[in-house]
């Protein structure tokens, strides 16, 4: 194990500062700069080395300290093999009592050096590394002071290894605050991670258990007409009572799966079976999903609950057909969810709710002022937008969002008539919107204009900033800072 942790040359560079960026990095150089100078004049003056072998120290303890910024453990390395030369160059005049009262066998520029080196090694290494580069310094210093020893000399053992004791508990708890700042920041990521897979699992569940209330609404339709087919028919054939009884008897076997199935997604709330919150209403479990039909109440709730709310509703198609319930039930969640977002984020605002129908679908849009009131804190996720989209694309349509000129938010959705994408989604289908973004948070939303051309009073050449493609549909209506 030690000669894994030790015996190796990997590279380990210290990374920049979050405050201080590349100022530990110029400090280390300029005192390795200092060591360089005051090692070999050390070794030279006092200690009575040859200016080779006092350079050669003088480099190798510096280098070391230079080397620690990229490679700890080879500069450890290379510290601890210049204070044995040192030591052992020094050793001779010591005996011969040209050295008297030399430091030994550690000299200051080498515990200087040393300790920077240990520093920069615990920062960056795991502790029981760290812990055995403190032992070797320590055995080393004993194998030298204690075991070969010398004369006359200023005794610097026990100071040099206290000291390194001392940098590598620093320099220990420092890294394993890092890691555990780092452990922490990741445990947040992945949990913010996981909230919104959460989030979506939960949103496509709910929609999942109202498609299902549609899939076994047709189910019951198919069952019934199939028993009363054959009463409808003069004199029918054995054949056809077959078929008709092998239909009913499909449907109604699909039919009790069904039911298995939605026992298992319905919500444990009864009071709120569709996990809408504040949105949703208080209805039982057995409550028939809503529709179009059910916008004009939807509005009427959200005036109670303190908004001004217009609804305008404009029908542009000339053959008036029906929507599939998916589309409807869609339509009016995507409305709901609006309406919610403009409740918890802009209260006291106005707002108008757009619903146009034309030929190839059927276009939303919800455009709220800005708040009048201080807007309390939301306990909601943020992944309310995510919903929308969700049931949008699963018709083939899509949902924009985005923030108004006046600080408030526009929430505009096209969903195709029969739940599949026109092949004039692209080029230009009146009523759709013209972002093509999507949007899980309102504070990344970005700014736009979203009021319609033919406002009163507003020329078309007047300056301001220009509006992205064409506006959003809908009556000529008065703009302002109070008014969405």
């Amino acid at each position: 194990m030690l000669r894994d942790d030790l015996w190796t040359a990997g590279a380990d560079p210290l990374p920049p500062s979050v405050w201080l960026r590349w100022l530990p990095h110029g400090i280390v150089c300029v005192a390795a700069l200092g060591v360089l100078i005051g090692a070999a004049a050390q070794l030279q003056d006092n200690g009575h080395v040859g200016p080779g072998t006092a350079f050669l120290v003088a480099v190798g303890q510096s280098g070391a300290m230079v080397l620690a910024l990229w490679r700890p453990i080879p500069a450890w390395w290379l510290s601890m093999a210049a204070m044995v030369l040192g030591a052992i160059a020094v050793h001779g005049p010591l005996l011969s009592g040209r050295a008297k009262d030399f430091q030994w066998p550690w000299t200051a520029a080498g515990i200087v050096a040393h300790l920077f080196v240990l520093l920069l090694l615990s920062l960056r290494v795991p502790t029981r590394v760290a812990a055995e580069a403190l032992g070797l310094t320590v055995l080393v210093s004993y194998v030298l002071q204690g075991l070969w020893g010398a004369a006359n000399y200023a005794s610097t053992g026990v100071l040099a290894v206290v000291l390194s004791a001392v940098v590598v508990v620093l320099g220990t708890a420092l890294r394993g605050r890092r890691v555990a700042r780092a452990e922490l920041l990741q445990q947040t990521t992945l949990t913010a991670e996981e909230r919104a897979r959460r989030t979506l699992l939960e949103e496509r569940s709910r929609i999942a258990r109202e498609l299902h209330d549609v899939v076994a609404h047709h189910m019951s339709v198919i069952s019934i007409q199939a028993q009363v087919a054959p009463h409808l028919t003069e004199d029918p054939s054995e054949e056809l009572k077959e078929n008709l009884a092998g239909i009913r008897q499909n449907a109604l076997e699909a039919l009790a799966e069904l039911r298995r199935v939605l026992g298992v997604l319905r919500s444990e709330n009864p009071e709120d079976p569709y996990g809408l919150g504040e949105s949703g209403g208080r209805a039982a479990p057995q409550a028939p999903q809503p529709t179009l039909d059910r916008l004009d109440a939807l509005v009427e709730n959200t005036r109670t609950a303190g908004l001004t709310v217009a609804l305008d509703v404009e029908d542009t198609r000339r053959e008036v057909q029906p929507y599939p319930p998916g589309v409807e039930l869609s339509a009016y969640r995507i409305v709901q969810e609006a309406l919610s977002n403009a409740l918890r984020h802009a209260p006291g605002s106005a707002v108008r709710v757009e619903v146009t129908h034309v030929p190839d679908g059927l276009f939303l849009s919800v455009v709220n002022s800005r708040p009048r009131h201080p807007v309390p804190p939301s306990p909601g996720a943020g992944h309310g937008l995510l919903g929308m989209r969700e049931r949008a694309a699963m018709l083939g349509g899509h949902v924009t969002a985005a923030r108004t000129l006046h600080g408030g938010f526009a929430v505009s959705a096209f969903l195709p008539r029969d739940g599949t994408a026109p092949p004039t989604t692209r080029s230009g289908t009146r009523g759709l919107p013209v972002l093509h973004t999507d949007f899980t948070a309102l504070e990344n939303a970005p700014v736009v204009d979203v009021e319609p051309p033919d406002v009163p009073g507003a020329p078309e050449d007047s300056p301001g900033p220009p509006a992205l493609g064409p506006r959003v549909p809908g009556p000529p209506h008065p703009t302002g800072e109070d008014h969405p």
